[in-house]
């Protein structure tokens, strides 16, 4: 894959559209959006997943307010999968309000979201911008599912999609097979996956796990002295406490380590070098299977004969990810 460096020493702005259920690791995602040079955010929609789609809009609402950027337009979006509630939660790791359970008697209010719906948002944006939005989504795919099905023509004019979800070797981190935000809405990402023909970039569970970072960088990151290290240290508390726990412990691939999952997908947005090497396959979602619904498949043959490549991401260069992550709470 040939890829142009963006993240120094370019001149070129990067207009992204961020698509949230704003949990602890969307909200290291976004803070490292908000400091990459030459990165124009559009707006941040919102969608169930980590927490309710309320509770999500309130902390996308309290990261903007920790960075200083209020100006940012939020969107609500959908409140639950296109087939109703999956039963699923993160609330054992990002705790029952997404943000750690750590609440801001200062926060801001909803009365900040914008009266637009995150979906039609989202059409608006990029019709807007054709050709030069890269659309970042780091939740459960429902706004984007419905998004194509009002606008069928919305993919054509992405500059990029990326995404972080789905899963290479059938770990589960939710159910036996299946990654988080697929097994919450597997119609919406199949969805999806079919539709969306533009240059897709995923960064799935397993790919995150191999490369994580060390708990040793993770403290020394939130050791920095500043009012966003501090902001991050205190929502965090909860979710570094739980992965420490046996339980979670086994979802873990090639060992333990410090695993911001959404912020790989929004790091390779910013800069396509970020992206050491990686795999182009047919991918599909599974619909059905007592213990496979929601499981990504990668076709490595050639039997999916309607399914589109996506670039799966397989190494990335870890030491710029240190730089991003350390910017994001300076």
């Amino acid at each position: 894959m040939f890829c142009v460096p963006l993240w120094k020493g370019s001149r070129m702005r990067k207009k992204l559209l961020l698509d949230v259920d704003c949990g602890v690791d969307d909200a290291q995602a976004i803070m490292m959006a908000l400091a990459a040079p030459n990165v124009q955010i559009l707006g941040i929609t919102c969608v169930h997943g980590n927490t309710s789609v309320e509770n999500v809009c309130k902390n996308v609402l309290r990261v903007l307010q920790a960075c200083s950027h209020l100006e940012i337009p939020v969107f609500k979006g959908a409140a639950m999968p296109i087939l109703g509630d999956s039963g699923i939660s993160s609330g054992d790791f990002h705790g029952k309000d997404g943000l750690g359970d750590a609440p801001d008697s200062k926060a801001p209010g909803l009365e900040l979201v914008q009266k637009e719906n995150a979906a039609i948002a989202m059409i608006r944006i990029v019709n807007e911008n054709p050709g030069e939005v890269s659309l970042v989504a780091t939740a459960p795919l429902t706004n984007l599912a419905l998004a194509v099905k009002m606008d069928p023509s919305l993919p054509s004019k992405l500059k990029g999609l990326y995404i972080m979800g789905g899963n290479t070797e059938s770990r589960g981190n939710t159910t036996v097979c299946g990654e988080f935000n697929f097994a919450v809405d597997p119609e919406a990402a199949y969805i999806v996956l079919k539709e969306y023909r533009c240059p897709t970039y995923l960064a799935g569970w397993e790919f995150t796990c191999y490369n994580k970072l060390t708990w040793e960088f993770c403290d020394e990151w939130l050791a920095q002295n500043t009012s966003k290290a501090r902001f991050m240290k205190k929502i965090f508390h909860h979710s570094y406490l739980a992965a420490q726990t046996e339980r979670l412990q086994k979802e873990c691939v090639a060992g333990s380590g410090f695993i911001s999952c959404d912020s790989y997908a929004v790091a390779a947005a910013i800069d396509d070098s970020f992206i050491i090497e990686s795999d182009q396959y047919p991918v599909s979602v599974e619909l059905s299977g007592t213990h496979t619904r929601g499981m990504m498949i990668v076709d490595t043959v050639g039997f999916l004969k309607d399914a589109r490549e996506v670039c799966l991401m397989r190494k990335v260069d870890l030491e710029k990810f240190k730089q991003m992550m350390m910017a994001a709470l300076q």
